[in-house]
């Protein structure tokens, strides 16, 4: 990623190369930060259960013996993009984390100017390597390697680089754009023994991922030709590339191809600053990808959230055979207020991901891990929700919940008809959570303050187009905050599902400052930053609503508190890890 643009997420592809002189490790600016003030933590938008280090901004896993790691971009001397530091998390369960030192940090000429974002691998043997951009004296993009020192350390506590670094660097020959060169993926290696991997590249406006092959994970050549490219993106951040399986959940390595194999390519594009993914085939004779008839062009893509998500990473989870999505989510607050509070951005709750069944688009859930937290479970029995009605949901901690709800709707000729098609977003504009229409506005209520009079509504709208019935997910940020500083931008997308057929599902996690929703039991997210004045803490409130003029049926509401997560906790070694 670049100066001028401040989403990065960090995740590793490992290989193990002898001969590495180690470097002297200099943490002093971390460990601060360890002694910190109590109020960091009685913070009204501090989250209890989704990642964030103590204090400043972030952006930022592999599984090793039988740790999960977490990378991230991080500044150890502000609350703003700058200073930029590899830090290193560790986890037993992908939602309770503890904070080892800095794993990478600017000490060679060919990061001096920082160490920018990029991924591991596991080689052979299993052995870690991380590929990740540098800045060098001349402030080119450049890749660079390290490894572990030790390892037999599951913790992986120190990394030392190749003094061959950069092992890939722009010049007149390639033709790259010194400038549009970074965040290399997680490697993955052919049938030829040869390993490759992708760098996120521009050429004008044709976004470019390059593609570099190697025997070693040393020495590179670049390919004569990208793996992909398409006109008009611009610059591709943070790209990945994984197969999926055609028919199961279960996840796969990243070097695994076959029969049965689709394969994802996801990019962020800085212009829009969203995740968009395509899926296809993957040529291996001529290291080429197809994307389906479906994504013919860029307005085709679809987005794995279509809320504040960026950075967005994968990886394989060995020991649960599940790929494990996880995204950044930026700040909706000021950066004066950023400043103020002393930290900005935060992880979103890591994500299972596969293929739907349709072969058409990927589905998300949160990993099952986060249900740990659960507790004071409220069920409530199959009831009609009349038109123009709220309830609300008593027993739960409004503030820091989970809630999974479904409706049933029987009267699809109450849907009102769209006479030309709207941009799913525009249309959660135009027609809120106030606009009485036949079939919606119905959800929930979130962060709502008594009287109403702040509140974020994520809600569902049924329409007809086309003899079709088109369902819409909507998260309206419009009344979240007395606070007119924040961007309260709305989000919406529409949710392949049928309302004659299916119920309509919504699964929704509230932490603080954040509403992270999945709808159609994952086929659509959407991720929103809210700061409420009124209703924060205890004073939050939670209801289910249907503020449209039909009738539609509860079929389930359950909901749970969520007791807070250990995301900075102290590290206790001994021979079973944590």
């Amino acid at each position: 990623m670049i100066l001028s643009s401040i989403w990065v997420l960090t995740f590793f592809s490992f290989i193990y190369v002898n001969g590495v002189l180690p470097i002297e490790a200099t943490h002093h600016s971390f460990r601060e930060l360890q002694n910190l003030s109590s109020d960091y933590y009685k913070q009204p938008y501090r989250t209890a259960y989704h990642f964030q280090p103590p204090k400043n901004w972030i952006n930022g896993p592999l599984r090793y013996k039988g740790l999960y790691h977490l990378f991230y971009q991080y500044n150890p001397k502000g609350a703003v993009w700058g200073n930029i530091v590899w830090a290193h998390s560790v986890s037993k369960d992908l939602v309770n984390w503890a904070p080892l030192d800095p794993a990478i940090f600017p000490s060679q000429p060919s990061d001096i100017n920082g160490c920018w974002s990029g991924s591991t691998t596991l080689i052979h043997g299993g052995k870690p390597v991380i590929l990740y951009t540098g800045i060098n004296p001349l402030n080119q993009q450049v890749q660079n390697l390290a490894y572990p020192k030790n390892l037999s350390d599951p913790f992986l506590r120190e990394w030392v680089k190749s003094p061959k670094n950069p092992l890939m660097a722009p010049t007149s020959a390639n033709k790259i754009n010194s400038s549009s060169f970074r965040d290399p993926t997680t490697s993955w290696l052919g049938k030829d023994g040869y390993w490759r991997v992708l760098i996120g590249s521009k050429r004008n406006t044709l976004g470019l991922a390059i593609l570099y092959k190697s025997k070693d994970f040393v020495n590179w050549a670049k390919a004569k030709y990208p793996l992909h490219s398409v006109q008009g993106t611009g610059m591709w951040e943070c790209p990945d590339f994984f197969p999926i399986l055609n028919d199961s959940p279960i996840g796969i390595d990243t070097s695994f191809n076959g029969d049965n194999i689709r394969h994802v390519l996801k990019v962020s594009l800085d212009d829009k600053k969203h995740d968009y993914y395509m899926i296809g085939s993957y040529d291996i004779v001529k290291d080429k990808f197809i994307p389906d008839k479906a994504f013919k062009d860029s307005e085709s893509f679809l987005r794995y959230d279509y809320g504040k998500y960026y950075a967005s990473k994968t990886f394989f989870d060995d020991g649960k055979n599940r790929r494990i999505l996880l995204g950044w989510v930026n700040e909706s607050s000021s950066v004066a207020h950023d400043i103020k509070k002393g930290w900005s951005g935060i992880h979103a709750i890591p994500r299972a991901i596969w293929l739907d069944k349709s072969g058409k688009q990927l589905v998300q859930w949160p990993v099952v891990e986060i249900e740990k937290l659960r507790a004071n479970p409220v069920n409530w029995p199959t009831k009609l929700l009349k038109g123009g009605h709220l309830l609300q949901i008593n027993g739960v901690t409004a503030a820091q919940a989970d809630v999974e709800i479904s409706f049933e709707v029987n009267n699809l000729g109450e849907a009102e008809v769209l006479d030309n098609w709207t941009d799913p977003q525009s249309l959660c504009s135009q027609k809120g959570p106030t606009y009485k229409s036949g079939l919606g506005p119905f959800g929930l209520l979130v962060f709502a303050s008594k009287g109403l009079q702040e509140y974020t509504s994520v809600y569902f709208k049924i329409f007809r187009y086309q003899h079709k019935n088109l369902v819409l997910l909507c998260s309206d940020q419009s009344r979240s905050s007395l606070d007119n500083n924040n961007d309260k931008t709305n989000y919406g997308t529409f949710v392949d599902v049928d309302p004659l057929h299916e119920k309509l599902s919504l699964r929704s996690l509230i932490d603080h400052s954040v509403v992270e929703s999945f709808g159609g039991e994952g086929k659509a997210c959407i991720t929103a930053r809210v700061y409420p004045t009124l209703a924060i803490n205890d004073e939050a409130q939670l209801y289910v609503f249907n503020n449209g003029t039909a009738d539609v049926k509860l079929t389930r509401l359950s909901a749970w508190s969520l007791k807070k997560a250990q995301i900075n906790g102290k590290i206790k070694i001994d021979k079973t890890g944590l």
